[in-house]
């Protein structure tokens, strides 16, 4: 079996959560200060990658971080780029730590309309996937928002997903789906059942080889998604946090059976530059398990 097949079977069949490490330009001056690393601990945009590499670096090497719990780590490109201890970050992943490796691909949100903010669009975005493949990549994520229960913006979010999934899974990769509905929507359980709806007429024109993963909000009607789960073309669905903390995201992720999280703000709450590495293995371990129990349900 092949590393892209070794791969697949372990998103598909293992337990386990997905590590989302992709925060990008936008919002890594609020990683790095969540992590206790104040605006003034760098003076430029190099610098502040560089910090944000070395975030990313301890918290892939901790011993807690493999892939006994840890199914995949979503990459910002910058990280994909560089090395860890002298891999690439992705060899890395997979060849020590056996965690398959993914990649962000999307340049940020569109202005919302239509109750919804679309992705912009991708430049460069098959120069990108064939980066990605030559650096072994697995799959993708790309993300868009849905901030209103408004028909025409849902249907417009879930076209441009999947019409872009198609050109990723026609590379060679396996997209993540990622159209958000943020917590704070009015009718946040009408998005989502439109969204649902969407995503079910999607996936049942997919031909029988174009396989993709979801990344979800988990619902407010729980096991909402589970004809998704459920469904052949899909490897698996996935929660983001959205805000939630971590205790209340495991707690609302575990009642969803077949869902597993993949989580960013969430995993690295309470890590903090000013820790010692026992403290902050520690702190990692305890994140790592509360949220891979959370996955088994």
């Amino acid at each position: 079996m092949n590393r892209t097949e070794q791969q697949k079977r372990k998103m598909r069949t293992q337990e386990g959560f997905i590590a989302a490490l992709d925060q990008s330009g936008g919002s890594t001056p609020k990683a790095l200060n969540l992590y206790g690393l104040k605006d003034d601990a760098w003076s430029n945009e190099a610098q502040m990658f560089d910090l944000v590499h070395q975030m990313r670096t301890r918290i892939i090497t901790t011993p807690a971080f493999n892939g006994d719990r840890i199914l995949a780590a979503i990459l910002f490109e910058m990280t994909m780029d560089r090395d860890i201890q002298g891999m690439s970050t992705a060899d890395y992943l997979w060849n020590v730590k056996r965690v398959v490796p993914l990649l962000k691909v999307d340049k940020g949100l569109a202005d919302e309309k239509d109750g919804v903010q679309l992705m912009k669009p991708i430049t460069g975005l098959d120069a990108l996937l064939d980066k990605a493949r030559s650096k072994r990549i697995f799959g993708t994520k790309m993300r868009s928002v849905i901030k209103q229960a408004n028909p025409a913006g849902v249907k417009a979010i879930v076209d441009q997903q999947f019409e872009i999934g198609s050109q990723i899974v026609a590379a060679g990769l396996v997209p993540i789906i990622e159209p958000e509905v943020d917590i704070k929507c009015p009718d946040k359980a009408g998005a989502e059942k439109l969204l649902k709806d969407g995503i079910m007429a999607q996936l049942n024109a997919l031909k029988p080889d174009q396989h993709v993963m979801l990344k979800l909000t988990l619902p407010d009607q729980d096991n909402l998604y589970a004809d998704c789960i459920a469904h052949k073309n899909v490897v698996r669905v996935v929660a983001l946090s959205g805000g939630y903390s971590r205790d209340e995201a495991n707690k609302r992720l575990a009642r969803q059976k077949g869902m597993i999280a993949s989580f960013s703000r969430a995993l690295v709450e309470g890590l903090t530059a000013q820790q010692s590495d026992a403290e902050f293995d520690e702190a990692m371990d305890a994140a790592i398990q509360g949220i891979f129990e959370a996955s088994r349900t």
